[in-house]
């Protein structure tokens, strides 16, 4: 089969996102202000290519609970709004996209860009709705993250400027500093979510592999407190980051400041909006690489467990999810990445898994 390399991806997110005009200063909204490490990856490759790419000032940043109109007037009156992307365009996560609509209704007079989305309504009547609220906005640039919802972006939203891409965390590709001197174990790692995006066909159980550790993002385990409440949140972060991720840890503790540290990016954070925020994401996104370097292979149902793989250059093997989101994103952009397989059978995990630790055993990637 033809491959091919990882870094072509990056090309490729560049050439779609050179449409965009060149900003001076823009407001970067719909921070991740939870655990979940993919919508880290896509902040983080987010502002690394709004300020090292497009050379745009980010001058106000909000996440769903602490947006404030006031406030983002005041740093960015004439500006436009950029909306995080990820897979959460439509029904499935109803709180971020009300949060979406509510901001294309309000700031009619600001240019609005949707970065790279995967969308899916499961009801007909909410996509005709958010249809509505999308075909009134005078100037709305979507990206859209695979082929399946590029379609339902350019059947329904008629009014927006409509253009594929692939995923924000692949800014990151090529970044010096993130492949850590860890030896894998002879464990492999499903990483496995449980939420309403699960294929449950595809159960531990349904996975006869010896070996097999099962856990989903390691940052699932860690408090973080209620967003509202600084008492909370204080109190969660001590826990946190002391406990969890300090004295419960201590060899990823000490391999993240080691990378926090001396990594060549990190004084690019100086400077910007609210830059605490953006090295928290930093911190987290460590944890979920040192996860992925404890194990000789990585079996994933997260679309970003499969793109970290593949900034790591880990082999893997690639699960559906409950509807097209995984499968389409891999037909679309990943599928001559050639340590990876994506497999739509319970059944073939097994020698599939054999297969792929015999052509790319760790450490030759």
């Amino acid at each position: 089969m033809n491959v091919s390399p990882p870094e072509n991806l990056r090309d490729i997110l560049h050439k779609s996102l050179a449409k965009l005009e060149r900003f001076e200063e823009c407001a970067l909204l719909d921070y991740p202000n939870y655990l979940n490490l993919g919508d880290h990856l896509i902040w983080m490759g987010t502002i690394l290519y709004l300020n090292d790419i497009l050379k745009t000032k980010i001058k106000y940043v909000a996440n769903l609970t602490n947006f404030s109109g006031e406030a983002m007037e005041k740093e960015v009156e004439n500006a436009p709004i950029f909306l995080s992307g990820g897979g959460n365009f439509g029904d499935l996560w109803p709180n971020i996209q009300k949060f979406r609509e509510k901001i294309i209704t309000q700031y009619k007079d600001k240019p609005i860009i949707i970065l790279p989305q995967s969308i899916y309504f499961a009801n007909p009547d909410n996509l005709k709705r958010s249809a509505e609220v999308i075909n009134q906005h005078p100037n709305l640039i979507l990206f859209t993250r695979d082929n399946y919802s590029h379609k339902i972006a350019i059947e329904n939203f008629c009014n927006a400027q409509v253009i594929k891409a692939p995923d924000m965390a692949f800014e990151m590709l090529g970044m010096p500093g993130l492949q850590l001197n860890y030896k894998p174990k002879d464990s492999i790692l499903y990483l496995y979510r449980q939420d309403r995006e699960l294929n449950e066909k595809f159960s531990p159980d349904a996975i006869a592999i010896p070996n097999l550790v099962v856990q989903d993002w390691v940052s699932f385990k860690w408090v973080y407190g209620h967003p509202d409440s600084k008492f909370n949140q204080s109190i969660a972060t001590l826990v946190r980051e002391f406990w969890q991720r300090g004295l419960k840890t201590p060899d990823d503790w000490i391999s993240r400041q080691k990378w926090q540290q001396s990594h060549p990016y990190i004084a690019k954070f100086n400077g910007m909006y609210n830059s605490a925020i953006h090295r928290k994401s930093w911190s987290f996104i460590h944890s979920g690489i040192y996860q992925f370097y404890q194990h000789r292979l990585i079996i994933t149902n997260r679309l970003h467990g499969h793109i970290l793989c593949i900034l790591l250059g880990i082999p893997h093997i690639f699960l559906p999810n409950s509807y097209y989101k995984n499968e389409g994103f891999y037909e679309s952009w990943t599928k001559l990445i050639p340590f990876c397989r994506f497999v739509k059978e319970p059944g073939e995990i097994k020698s599939t898994a054999k297969e792929v630790m015999e052509l790319f055993p760790r450490g030759m990637l």
